[in-house]
């Protein structure tokens, strides 16, 4: 799971540095830079979802630990 957890992270930081070329700073809420924007944030969204899981599991496993 953590290998899993440690692609899709790397994966969405690629997304979003390549959406970072896309934007255009003089107009960021229009055309392709409101998409590039919203994938950014899908992004952001991804790696902290896999943050999450990734501590859940160390809870987990340390709760499991315990017993």
């Amino acid at each position: 799971m953590k290998i899993i957890s440690l692609i899709i992270s790397l994966l969405a930081l690629v997304l979003i540095a390549f959406n970072l070329t896309k934007v255009d700073f003089k107009a960021p809420f229009e055309g392709e830079s409101m998409t590039a924007l919203i994938t950014i944030m899908a992004g952001l969204c991804a790696i902290l979802l896999m943050l999450i899981l990734r501590v859940s599991k160390q809870i987990e496993n340390k709760v499991k630990q315990r017993k």
